[in-house]
């Protein structure tokens, strides 16, 4: 046990997050199979549990869940070998088990967690279209006024979710996510390492612009840089280097 003292606001209820991650899923672009992103599972959980949070992860189906295999610091291509917080989340036992046995979203019980969590990767650009267990629960936790967040490729949630009068959710909302510069440079690198013919693109539509299309205000900080905004009780965070910076403005939104 850790003798950090979480300096709680509440310690005789600490705080409760819900993390979703997505199931496994094939890319329709590249035929690859994608998953959820390491460290936007792995950080926030980091930041949460310093604060003496409670976490539970979930995952639309349930089950075990594989990780996009560039956000593994493991992964030969380097990419993430610097990320040693996800390092030591992935060589914990106890804390691989959260992965290896996802509860299903349908089990999700708003009333029992303080804030909701859609993690990233390259899956639910794929999977979120048919996870409406997902869309009502992520409207359930926004329209309770409890916290409510998504992550850089999790923000696709927000195209499918619309609220109890049939109007999107984030309509009217500022929000980030994976920026269109972002998915320029993917597909820029996937074309010059010649993984993938040049005009093939890495994903089969684009967070910024579907969410323009549906009248929120989307705002980014430039390539790779770490950012989340609060619109009210929704948050997001623009890509996978913004998981402390979600986890923070949570810890924010919640008062302390």
């Amino acid at each position: 046990m850790s003798l950090k003292d979480p300096n709680r606001v509440h310690a005789e209820r600490p705080k409760r997050v819900a993390i979703v991650i997505a199931n496994p899923a094939v890319s329709t672009t590249t035929g690859w199979p994608v998953g959820f992103w390491w460290s936007e599972l792995a950080h926030p959980y980091h930041e949460f549990t310093e604060k003496g949070y409670t976490v539970e992860v979930f995952s639309p189906n349930g089950g075990p869940c594989q990780a996009d295999a560039m956000s593994d610091p493991n992964d030969p291509s380097g990419y993430s070998a610097g990320d040693l917080i996800s390092q030591g989340f992935m060589h914990t036992p106890k804390l691989r088990a959260l992965i290896d046995s996802t509860r299903p979203v349908s089990d999700l019980n708003v009333a029992d967690f303080d804030a909701l969590v859609v993690a990233g990767g390259q899956a639910p650009m794929f999977s979120f279209e048919t996870a409406t267990d997902l869309h009502q629960k992520f409207v359930a936790f926004y329209e309770s006024g409890k916290v409510t967040a998504a992550l850089c490729h999790g923000v696709a949630v927000l195209r499918y979710a619309k609220l109890s009068n049939g109007a999107y959710l984030a309509t009217g909302k500022t929000v980030t996510g994976f920026a269109n510069v972002e998915e320029d440079y993917a597909d820029q690198a996937v074309w010059a390492y010649g993984l993938l013919p040049r005009g093939t693109h890495l994903m089969p539509w684009r967070i910024e612009d579907e969410l323009k299309k549906i009248g929120a205000n989307y705002v980014q900080a430039g390539l790779w840089r770490g950012f989340a905004i609060r619109d009210g009780n929704l948050i997001t965070g623009q890509q996978n280097f913004s998981g402390a910076e979600t986890a923070r403005a949570i810890v924010a939104a919640l008062g302390e």
